[in-house]
């Protein structure tokens, strides 16, 4: 956040960005709007953040921060890696899934030169290397594409979740534990699929 914006109207600006840019994408949203909706003047977003992608990068920076808080406060240093990569997975999934603002934001991230997921990624490729070096993971696994692999498997569902719900009926899509369902299997298949036999 803008080191002059540390203040109550900066959260306005923040939220009501992120809010824009979930609802519309970012070809759609427009400053006006979230300039109404913060109670303030397009012109002061301008001075602040310089233009839209400006403002685009910190709502993309503001979420990722707080994404990665979530998850370094659930994941806690200790246990076997498989454990620590488990809980990181289920971590993500639950925050998102209770934020969906910041589900639909991240999705539209490759639009810009932001890089959100970074951090995460860089977690889950430490604690798939980890397990490596301790015998845990399977030698044979890239831990880069493993956990890029598991992040997508994770952010996918969310953000097609309607589609994915009506195109496979097995699944049950009315039914409200799906989400659920969907995190325990996708975990498991990630942290199984990584074992080392």
């Amino acid at each position: 956040m803008h080191p002059k914006l540390s203040n109550d109207r900066a959260i306005r600006i923040i939220d009501a960005a992120r809010e824009e840019f979930a609802a519309h994408g970012y070809d759609g949203a427009r400053m006006e709007r979230i300039a109404r909706r913060a109670r303030t003047n397009k012109q002061l977003l301008f001075y602040y953040y310089h233009s839209k992608r400006g403002l685009f990068h910190t709502v993309l920076a503001q979420a990722a921060k707080e994404l990665e808080a979530h998850v370094a406060q659930t994941v806690v240093g200790e246990g076997p890696p498989l454990e620590r990569l488990r809980k990181a997975l289920e971590a993500h999934f639950e925050y998102l899934a209770n934020n969906p603002t910041y589900a639909a934001l991240l999705a539209q991230a490759g639009r810009s030169e932001a890089r959100p997921l970074s951090p995460a990624l860089a977690r889950l490729v430490v604690l798939v290397a980890e397990g490596q070096g301790r015998g845990h993971v399977r030698d044979d696994v890239d831990p880069h594409i493993a956990a890029a692999q598991a992040l997508v498997l994770m952010l996918a569902y969310l953000a097609l979740e309607p589609l994915v719900a009506t195109s496979a009926a097995a699944l049950g899509g009315d039914e409200p534990g799906l989400a659920t369902r969907w995190k325990d299997a996708a975990v498991r298949l990630v942290v199984e699929g990584l074992a080392a036999r």
